[in-house]
């Protein structure tokens, strides 16, 4: 996917995250914002999923262990959904991790539990 296209994409994602706040608040579980993310991504049109599955390969072996992706984009971006007090370096970490893993170069670390929702949305790149 060329960068055009996943930087429209991310300012979609951006905009339905903002409207999403500004509907509900800060305050609910990420569950909740997940489910309306992936729904207001939908109404938009954007191909979405929901808890994807990513397994764990170490040295060419897969191991019995898999991550879950909040929300994965046009197959192509990652999105881990937060709602805590503080974003802390492991919840970056986390989505760096997804981002090498799934081998992926764009993701977002949106956090839902702040005054506004500008000050919870991280881009994260991966070879971008």
């Amino acid at each position: 996917m060329n960068k055009n296209l996943l930087n429209a994409l991310s300012g979609e994602i951006l905009d339905a995250s903002i409207e999403i706040h500004r509907e509900l608040g800060p305050g609910l579980l990420e569950s909740v914002y997940e489910y309306c993310l992936f729904e207001e991504l939908s109404l938009r049109r954007i191909n979405v999923e929901s808890q994807v599955q990513l397994p764990l390969f170490y040295k060419g072996k897969l191991l019995p262990k898999e991550f879950r992706i909040d929300i994965l984009v046009e197959k192509e971006i990652i999105i881990e959904i937060k709602a805590v007090e503080t974003i802390l370096p492991v919840h970056l970490a986390q989505i760096i991790s997804y981002l090498r893993l799934a081998n992926k170069s764009l993701g977002f670390l949106i956090n839902f539990n702040v005054p506004l929702l500008k000050q919870g949305f991280k881009r994260v790149v991966n070879n971008f």
